[in-house]
Order: C-alpha cells, then structure tokens, then sequence
C-alpha cells in the first residue's frame, strides 16, 4: 500500500468532497483553503476573494487501488474546467479550477492529462485550470468537514450538489465504496 496526496479546487469543495470520500482507496478528501497569501485563513477570508486562496479537497489514497490519473479523470467530470475563476454561479478567484501539485510527477501528470484533453477537444472550450505548486493546506473549518452528507436538505446542497452527485455515483458505480448498510 502507497498512501498518497492530491490537491484540487473546482468550486465549492462540497460536493468533491462528497465524491472523493465516496471512492475505493481514498482514505480521506478534507474540505481547505490554498493557493493565497493569507496565513491561516478562514471561510469569512476565502469569501472576501481577496486571500488569493481557493476552496480546495486534499485527498490521501492508496495508489494501489486508485491512481492519481484515476482521480485526474473524476476531478474533470465534477466540474466545469472551462470556466475562468467560477463554477455555475459561485463567482471568484477562491472558485477557481486549480490541480495544486505535491512533486514533479504529478505536475508531469497534470500537464500530460490537460494537453490529452485539449488535443482530443474532450471539452467544448479550452481549460482555464491551473497548475500550481502546493505550498500550505489550511484544513476548513470543522462544520465544512462532510458538510454535503451531514446537510443533505440544506438549499444549496439539495438543488446543486445532489444531482452532480447522483450523476457522479451512476458515472463511477464501480469504483465507489460499499455503503454503510448495504
């Protein structure tokens, strides 16, 4: 077993969140802040759109079971890569689409994944998502942790978030975790 770690931001960190946590092998996606120059930020700070940073999912896997180009694929299906600093209506550089990089390799990754993508014209745009080198992950807050599970009739999570993520489940059924009760 080799336990590793990615970095993405694609919007509102909920609902990846709520998919990464969802897949065989990763052993924890944690809802944070990075990419900023603001030392230990706060949800009030990201909102502002003046920390620099964005709302963020570290993931710790076991790259046995799931690759980092596995999670590459599911982080371009769970939002819209071609949008510049907003997903849907969430408006802001803390919205960006970024692939936070942790070494060489997965910067090597993320190019090679983004130049197959933009050869093959998958997407009807060109991407807007960057490439940038981790620096510090600030951990959300703890009421953000799991957020989408815990508030599944919260507004924003019933209208946006759960049909994203019945798509997401019925895309990657096999790849998902038994659930609890099943």
């Amino acid at each position: 077993m080799a336990i590793s770690t990615a970095t993405f931001a694609g919007g509102c960190f909920w609902c990846m969140e709520a998919a990464f946590n969802a897949l065989k092998g990763v052993k924890s996606a944690v809802s944070g802040y990075t990419g900023g120059k603001t030392d230990s930020p706060t949800y009030a700070d990201i909102c502002t759109g003046t920390s620099g940073h964005a709302e963020v999912v570290q993931i710790t896997f076991d790259d046995s079971v799931i690759s980092y180009a596995e999670l590459l694929t599911i982080f371009f299906s769970l939002h819209d890569a071609t949008q510049l600093n907003r997903q849907g209506h969430d408006i802001g550089t803390q919205y960006r689409s970024a692939i936070f990089y942790h070494d060489l390799a997965q910067k090597q990754s993320a190019l090679e994944f983004i130049n197959t993508l933009e050869q093959q014209a998958v997407l009807t745009d060109s991407i807007k998502t960057t490439i940038e080198k981790l620096e510090t992950f600030y951990p959300a807050e703890d009421y953000h942790q799991g957020y989408f599970l815990k508030n599944p009739g919260q507004g924003y999570c019933s209208m946006v978030i759960q049909p994203k993520f019945n798509k997401f489940k019925a895309t990657y059924q096999a790849a998902l975790k038994e659930e609890r009760g099943s």
